[in-house]
């Protein structure tokens, strides 16, 4: 804005006392001082407003006003209410260093002049920002435009003093590196868009977390016209730290406008990953039709160098199996899509699964499941095994944020396979990771997750016992004891838990129940009389740990 609009808005009290040459210098912002130097504070065009406390004798004024001038700013505005007018010797000063000097009615509060000047400049450089924000994406939208969603986050910053990142759903951060979010942040923020989402809230989307307040404006791609379910575990949104409720209209079209534009970076890095699924599809089809592991090694070769650049032809491989299902209508094109959408969310997140795994996968999908193959240094997990991806892993990088997206009508279940070191091992792989898969799936919760480590045991048996023999099963074994537990507060579900994890160790059990040996032997006769088993055979020890496990 310009000094000289100032004198056309009547409410703030401005009266002109010198300078009317210089009233179309630019207002960048405003100060309100009382220092007799407030030159550390200043950073050029700003409106200064002060009561003249500073002011002791004439000679003041011809020093702080040269102070003023030397920093650049544009204009002096004095209060009347300190002095009852402004003194001759500061309208002299001002005159001799050629700065506009206006005095302000001791009716008007500083506070209503700096809000007119804040709002009025805020607006013009968030019209200036748009202009900056459409050149981006008219760039953008005829090729690469450099910087990406970061140099447009960067305009936010600068101009408008607004911190702001992209995520994804799965709490990925994909832009705004500068300052980066914590990782327990990101997922609540993306829990609270999930949350919105399936609400239908009208956005942005305000959340307080941490004492601060965030605004959430999604990054819409595709059709609108879409089922949201289509998209809504792989999307991405824009993270504002303010609140954006009392934002006049044309701060929030400006951010419709960045996340189009972003939303164009996001279209071009799906069009990157058409040759990676294309060649994952391939892979896929081979090795369900139980093609020759000749012939799957041929086509795993010439898809090594865009899968895993710099890695060497013949890296170890992991297969990870997703499964994303909907109560109610299906999805026009089916839950395969979502799936592999999600799975290459999750798996390109370094923070979630690792930097050896971040941009080096390829997704496919058939049906309602979606596969990815990830590629591993062919010397890395052989060695360490730490470098491989993990049920784990996988699992807390998940859960949290996915949980609010699933709530009420969703659920997504994955299976992780072990490392392998060739072709031929990749159809166990993948059928390993469909058997880990399936296990999870017998898991309650929203979002479950099953490693290969888990089918050389018990558990892999315990999913696939129908509901009705799990229910007759330990029905016959622990209701006699809950009977009694509530009768008598006696506690031998839970003795009988403690002793089973000691081993059927006496002294191990007593110490960490906190009781004397021989009260415990009286507990687990009682189990034994009211069950008709024998602590001391294994048959029975077996029984009861299995029932325990399926209750």
């Amino acid at each position: 804005m310009r000094l000289r609009a100032l004198l056309d808005t009547d409410a703030l009290g401005l009266r002109l006392l010198g300078g009317e040459d210089e009233l179309d210098r630019a207002v960048r912002g405003v100060m309100t001082t009382d220092l007799r130097d407030p030159s550390r504070y200043l950073a050029g065009g700003e409106l200064v407003l002060t009561g003249l406390a500073w002011r002791h004798d004439p000679e003041d004024s011809e020093r702080f006003v040269h102070i003023l001038a030397s920093a650049g700013v544009a204009g002096l505005a004095a209060g009347e209410a300190e002095l009852g007018s402004v003194p001759q010797d500061l309208v002299l000063a001002c005159a001799r260093h050629r700065l506009p000097l206006f005095s302000v009615s001791e009716d008007v509060a500083f506070a209503s002049i700096t809000e007119h000047v804040v709002r009025q400049v805020s607006t013009e450089r968030a019209g200036d920002l748009a202009a900056v924000v459409d050149r981006h994406r008219r760039l953008m939208s005829s090729g690469p435009a450099g910087g990406g969603p970061d140099a447009v986050l960067d305009l936010l910053g600068s101009d408008l003093d607004l911190r702001a990142w992209v995520l994804s759903t799965t709490g990925r951060q994909i832009a705004g590196s500068s300052h980066p979010l914590p990782v327990a942040l990101r997922a609540g923020l993306a829990g609270e868009h999930l949350a919105a989402t399936r609400t239908a809230r009208p956005s942005p989307h305000r959340t307080l977390i941490g004492g601060r307040t965030y605004s959430l404006f999604p990054i819409r791609t595709g059709d609108p016209r879409d089922d949201p379910r289509a998209t809504l575990l792989s999307d991405w949104f824009l993270v504002v730290e303010a609140d954006a409720g009392d934002w006049p209209g044309e701060r929030l079209d400006l951010l419709q406008g960045v996340t189009q534009l972003i939303s164009v970076e996001r279209e071009r890095r799906e069009a990157a990953r058409t040759v990676r699924r294309r060649l994952a599809q391939e892979v896929l089809e081979l090795v369900q039709a139980g093609a020759p592991p000749a012939e799957v090694a041929a086509r795993l070769r010439v898809a090594a160098p865009v899968l895993v650049p710099g890695l060497g032809a013949a890296p170890h491989w992991q297969v990870v199996v997703a499964r994303v299902e909907w109560c109610g209508a299906e999805l026009p094109g089916g839950a395969g899509p979502v799936a592999q959408a999600l799975l290459e969310e999750a798996l390109v997140d370094p923070a979630a699964v690792g930097p050896d795994f971040a941009d080096r996968l390829a997704v496919a999908h058939t049906g309602d499941e979606a596969m990815a193959l990830v590629p591993l240094s062919s010397v890395g997990p052989a060695d360490d095994p730490a470098a491989e991806l993990t049920a784990d892993g996988l699992l807390t990088a998940l859960r949290g944020p996915l949980t609010r997206g699933l709530d009420g009508d969703g659920r997504l279940t994955l299976g992780v396979s072990a490392t392998v070191h060739s072709a031929e091992a990749l159809r166990g792989a993948l059928e390993e990771a469909r058997h880990a898969r399936r296990v999870a799936a017998a898991r309650p919760g929203r979002v479950c997750v099953a490693g290969h480590e888990e089918l050389a045991s018990h558990v892999l048996l315990l999913p696939f016992v129908p509901d009705d023999v799990r229910r007759a099963f330990t029905a016959r074994l622990l209701d006699p004891l809950r009977v009694y537990d509530r009768r008598h507060r006696a506690e031998l579900i839970p003795t009988l838990e403690a002793f089973l994890e000691c081993d059927g160790s006496w002294t191990r059990c007593a110490t960490r129940l906190h009781l004397h040996v021989n009260t415990l032997r009286y507990r687990i006769g009682r189990i034994e009389q009211l069950t008709g088993r024998d602590l001391s055979r294994l048959e029975d020890k077996l029984d009861f740990f299995l029932a325990l496990r399926m209750s």
